[in-house]
């Protein structure tokens, strides 16, 4: 049985089915929103807010309740001590839902354990003892804009292209996309890809 990946900062997810799933695959102090439950419990947003002195991670489902309750998140806890993971949109139910969501796409308690184990092995691998990120991206708005990933037409498409290929969900802003990049991936990584990816016409 393959070894827990250990964290030392907390990770927030939105509910109890996301965090038995996270609780196989990483060793941390796991939080929850209670889903939209965090709009009406002050003390869970106070408490997040006092836990990410070194860093929280923030890994919500990647649809728009997802999106609501990551900015609900990012609004309390200041942005240079949130590292925000992304799960890609596959379609599908859970096994334990009569249905599927509303977008009809997995959440995160749905995601492969080999998908949240890499993910998170190269979250771990980004941090220091003492859990501060190294913040080894380098990856500018500026960047950005010369691989025309912002600020023209078509930077939309562009962007899902670019999701596409890091397993992320589509229809990010640049800013998500951007912060998500420099968590992944270090600033050569991301030349390298990016500049993979226009020479093959996909940006």
């Amino acid at each position: 049985m393959r070894e827990k990946i250990k964290l030392s900062i907390p990770v927030v997810v939105e509910g109890k089915y996301d965090k038995m799933k996270l609780s196989g695959v990483i060793d941390a102090d796991i939080i929850t929103t209670d889903g939209f439950g965090i709009f009406k419990k002050s003390e869970k947003t106070a408490l997040i807010r006092a836990l990410s002195a070194n860093g929280v991670v923030l890994l919500c489902d990647s649809d728009g309740a997802g999106g609501v309750i990551r900015r609900c998140v990012m609004n309390a806890v200041p942005k240079d001590k949130i590292y925000n993971l992304y799960i890609p949109k596959i379609e599908g139910k859970e096994r334990r839902k009569k249905a599927p969501s509303k977008e009809g796409t997995l959440g995160v308690e749905g995601m492969d354990d080999e998908l949240l184990y890499d993910m998170f092995k190269g979250l771990s691998e980004r941090l220091g003892e003492s859990g501060e990120m190294r913040r080894v991206g380098g990856v500018t708005k500026a960047l950005f804009y010369e691989y025309r990933l912002t600020g023209c037409e078509g930077s939309g498409a562009r962007r899902d292209a670019l999701c596409r290929r890091l397993a992320l969900p589509d229809g990010m802003t640049p800013g998500a996309l951007l912060g998500a990049v420099n968590v992944l991936m270090s600033l050569d990584e991301f030349i390298k890809i990016a500049d993979e990816m226009k020479a093959q016409g996909e940006i």
